[in-house]
Order: structure tokens, then sequence, then C-alpha cells
């Protein structure tokens, strides 16, 4: 395989008190797309890790590992084991993560990635049980802890246990799109996205008891986003006043019915520039924009990409991964 055609090579640090199943997320979920990421997991000197299952891993890569990977995941580690500041091998470990390379961290990993300073002025996320301790070890860092996973670019965080199966389905739709990332999904036998698309958002994890939900008119705001949706119609739908549906709208997905809208039709629209032959006018209607103008600008605002561009990157995809696929198929026929 060439260069050019080899493996994302993602690497997973792991520490002592790692928790086994989120240890796991990473081959699961990015080995869901066989051939386009080659998984493996290190730890800061080689040694193997206790894990707060009863029993150690054996890794086979010390942080050498760390100098090739393409994309780094800090696996989680129980929260009584968090120190504000790293441990010196950890420290030296992060050290020879390569330029350029994507950070990404699971559940309480955020905290590694916060002492290194490699959160400092970022918005991030992590187990919401553990976000008053983020909060006071790191006040310079921008935590939010009602969301499932914070995309920074190069950076990227979630929140607790199976919040890293979202992350890594969001890595497999950034690198490859939508397509293989459903492929994933259903291999894993999990959600292509939560509630909400390729949800970036969750509702609280504890909502308030005596508040009626908003989830009933996100649903069916999903099954009628060609139409011009507004806050008024939505509060009516939940039998709600404006004010108090937009803050328990905001307080169960994180943010502004607006901006929901706004990602939800962006999903829709990748979706159908990805598996269909739509004009982009067509799909800008279908998705409940005044025009294609309207669909261009929030891609390129959103995205950093025109539709056009972002159809002729991911159907070209899209195709040679189902060629890869009938290859395949035909040869375990033969």
């Amino acid at each position: 395989m060439s260069a050019d055609t080899r493996p994302h090579r993602v690497a997973v640090l792991v520490l002592d008190g790692a928790y086994p199943f989120e240890v796991g997320i990473p081959a699961r979920i990015l080995g869901a797309v066989e051939g386009h990421y080659e998984v493996e997991v290190c730890s800061a000197d080689g040694e193997p890790v206790e894990t707060n299952a009863g029993f150690a891993l054996a890794v086979r890569h010390g942080p050498e590992l760390l100098e090739s990977a393409d994309t780094v995941v800090i696996a989680p580690t129980d929260p009584t084991r968090l120190t504000r500041e790293l441990a010196a091998p950890v420290a030296a470990a992060l050290t020879r993560v390569r330029p350029g390379a994507r950070l990404t961290s699971i559940c309480t990993g955020g905290f590694v990635l916060a002492a290194a300073g490699l959160l400092d002025g970022r918005t991030a996320t992590t187990h919401w049980e553990c976000a008053p301790l983020f909060r006071r070890w790191y006040p310079h860092i921008r935590l939010d802890e009602g969301v499932l996973f914070v995309d920074d670019g190069d950076v990227l965080t979630s929140a607790g246990a199976a919040a890293g199966v979202d992350l890594c389905l969001h890595l497999i739709r950034l690198d490859h799109g939508i397509r293989l990332a459903n492929t994933a999904a259903r291999r894993c036998v999990v959600p292509p996205f939560r509630e909400g698309g390729q949800a970036q958002y969750i509702e609280r994890p504890i909502p308030d008891e005596d508040s009626d939900s908003t989830s009933a008119t996100r649903q069916w705001a999903l099954e009628h986003l060609g139409e011009p949706l507004t806050l008024p119609q939505l509060a009516q739908h939940a039998h709600m006043s404006l004010r108090t549906f937009s803050r328990r709208f905001r307080d169960e997905t994180g943010v502004t019915p607006r901006q929901w809208l706004i990602k939800q039709r962006l999903d829709r629209a990748r979706h159908l520039l990805e598996s269909s032959h739509m004009s982009i006018d067509r799909i800008a209607g279908e998705i409940g924009f005044a025009t294609a103008a309207s669909l261009r600008q929030l891609m390129n605002a959103e995205l950093g990409v025109s539709p056009l561009a972002y159809r002729r990157t991911f159907q070209a995809s899209t195709t040679a991964a189902a060629e890869s696929e009938s290859a395949t198929a035909m040869t375990a026929a033969r």
C-alpha cells in the first residue's frame, strides 16, 4: 500500500486505572470500516497498565507509537487516579506526538489534554460528573458538560463512556463521509448518531423532573425540515410559551432552536449531497433553505467547503468504498 493510500494511523494512549470498555472503542468503531484505520494501543512507558476492572493490559507499544500517529486518542482513567499535573512519563510521552496529529480524548482523557496545556483557550467536554473538578483545575478552558463531544478542529474531546462511540463515528464522518460512518454504526449495532442527526449535543444527564421535554417537537421538526419553521411554530407545537420553550430547549440540547435547526438542515444537506444527484437548488429547497445561496453560505461558514466541492469529495470516496465492498463480496463468494 502506498503512502497516499495507507490506513490512517490511530494511537490510543492508556494510563493506569483505564476503563477497558473505552480503551476498546476506537479499534471497534474505526475498525468497522476495514482498511481505513490502523488502531494500536500504547502506554506512556511501554509497560502494562492496571485497569479499574481488576486486570492489567499488556500493551504492544511504548510512547514511540505516538510519533507516527495521525490521530492520538487519550483513553479515560478512573477519576480517583486523576492529578492536576501530569506524571513525568505521561508528559514526556505527549511531547512525542508529531506536529499536525489530531488529538482526541474520551471521558476523563480530557484531563490529560488539559494538564498538558493542549486545551488552553479551547472549548472542551468531559464526563458531567467530573465537570466541577475540571472547572476548578482548569478555569481557563471553556467546558461544556452538556454535549456528547466537542469538535474544535485538530482537538476533539468527548463525554463519558459511550460518548466515545459518538466521537469515533464523527471522526469517520469527517474523514470519509456519512455513508461509511453509517456502515460502521450498523456493523457495531449502534445508532449512527444520537437524537438530532450528527448530534454534537445531548440532553442534560439530569433534567428537571417536573419539566416537559421538547424531544417530541424536535422529532416533529426533523420530519418538517423542508418547511420554513419558526420559533413560534415550535413553541406552539410543544404547547409552551416562547420563553419557556427556548429555555427548556437549550437546557436539553445545549443550543438555541435556531442553531439546532441549522445543524439538522446541514446534516440533511450533507446526506443528500453524498447519496443523491439532486441539484444544489433542489437540495436547498428540500431542507428548508430559501435559496441555494443560503446553503452555500452556511456550508462555507460551518464546514469550510461549498456544496459542490463537498459532493465531489464524498461521492468520489463513497464510490470507491462501494467498489471495494463489491470486490470483497465477490472474493468471499469464490
